[in-house]
């Protein structure tokens, strides 16, 4: 089976300097793990960050 990652995230040189970011937009998926990591919820990143959907951030988390 294919992986759905590829449709939610995206990399290119022009865009934070090649970071993995979400899809169409500019936030890096590394923002993602350290509001994780520092004990917030998916809530609260999505609240900061309204470019990125829930569903984009559930099936980078399934992986």
């Amino acid at each position: 089976m294919d992986s759905p990652i590829p449709s939610v995230i995206s990399s290119s040189p022009d865009v934070l300097g090649g970071a993995t970011v979400f899809a169409d937009t500019r936030v890096p998926v590394q923002t993602l793990i350290e509001y994780l990591e520092g004990g917030e919820t998916i809530d609260d990143f999505l609240e900061g960050f309204p470019s990125v959907t829930r569903e984009q951030v559930l099936t980078y988390l399934r992986r």
